[in-house]
């Protein structure tokens, strides 16, 4: 086993456009079409189809880090990708699912907290990359993601889940919510470091 690791490890292309974890990151970017046109298919099929393609991409976010770090296989391009790539499949859910009515009235502002936290975050790491500090992603930050993504996998089964287990929209909204006040948390933690640099460089 770890000679076949060893291998594995040696033979696969480290840090290149074509390595495995990169494809997958690759993979999870092209699925949000694929996500977006579930919504225009009639019937339960197109929902249930939608969550399963959320689902495998939500796999494929997981599996691209934990490769990436045991084949050491870790890269800039990596490192730039994969965020978007979260980001953009999130919003392109979020979006659907507001435009089809599943999130609406006031399950509205829990979407747009948590499409302007993405928002802001970006713009808080780009800032402080210039300055060379980091902000490590905090286990509630993790947690605050992993709520995230089950909420919008319940959302996204939406009607066609209801016929199977009436609370499935009520269930991913109270989620949604739950995610959306994690969300200001966390993303205060991220503001609150990009501030103290501020503050420090103006002194």
């Amino acid at each position: 086993m770890a000679a076949r690791s060893w291998t594995r490890s040696r033979g696969a292309p480290r840090g290149r456009f074509g390595s495995l974890p990169n494809l997958l990151t690759y993979g999870r970017i092209l699925a949000i079409p694929a996500l977006v046109a579930c919504f225009f298919v009639a019937g339960d099929w197109g929902r249930w189809a939608a969550m399963w393609i959320f689902i495998a991409a939500g796999v494929t976010d997981f599996l691209d880090g934990y490769l990436a770090r045991a084949w050491q296989q870790q890269s800039a391009l990596g490192r730039m990708l994969d965020p978007v790539a979260d980001k953009l499949i999130v919003s392109a859910a979020l979006m659907m699912l507001a435009a089809d009515g599943t999130i609406a009235g006031w399950s509205l502002w829990a979407g747009v907290i948590i499409l302007c936290r993405e928002i802001l975050v970006s713009g808080l790491r780009e800032f402080l990359g210039t300055l060379a500090v980091s902000v490590p992603v905090t286990r509630l930050a993790k947690w605050k993601t992993v709520l995230q993504m089950v909420a919008i996998g319940f959302l996204l089964a939406g009607s066609a889940g209801d016929k199977i287990w009436p609370y499935t929209t009520m269930f991913g909204l109270t989620l949604l919510w739950i995610s959306a006040i994690l969300t200001l948390y966390t993303g205060y933690d991220y503001l609150r470091a990009a501030l103290s640099h501020v503050m420090s460089e103006d002194d």
